[in-house]
């Protein structure tokens, strides 16, 4: 799984696609354990410049301009987790890959769960 450099991730954070040959590091990226945790934390990576904007020019004291930025964060956050789903598909489509790609360990423990509802919910047969 060939990993995309610096630049690369810079631009894919902001939303540009990566070569081919990082393909499998998507899938992983968007599908994989913890895609959720690192798509919040990339979609953080655009506005830093404007969080240390409002803690370095903003006027007043340092636990103001530090809430004024902390509210910045929650803002972010909030809408990053919102949009989390059609951002994904968005990159998923980008890339080139299905959109209905689901984490293999999500997907085997879904099945499992509907295997055992339906073992314990089974309607007898009917004569």
């Amino acid at each position: 799984m060939k990993r995309p450099n610096p630049v690369q991730w810079l631009g894919y954070s902001i939303g540009r696609s990566l070569p081919p040959s990082c393909e499998d590091w998507v899938r992983n990226d968007l599908t994989g354990r913890f895609a959720a945790p690192r798509h919040v934390l990339r979609s953080l990576v655009p506005f830093v410049p404007i969080f240390i904007a409002f803690l370095v020019f903003l006027p007043g004291p340092f636990w103001l301009r530090g809430s004024t930025m902390l509210l910045g964060v929650f803002l972010a956050v909030f809408y990053s987790v919102a949009y989390m789903n059609q951002n994904r598909t968005k990159r998923l489509v980008q890339h080139g890959l299905p959109i209905d790609l689901v984490n293999p360990a999500a997907r085997a423990r879904r099945e499992a769960e509907r295997d055992a509802y339906l073992a314990m919910h089974e309607r007898p047969a009917t004569s």
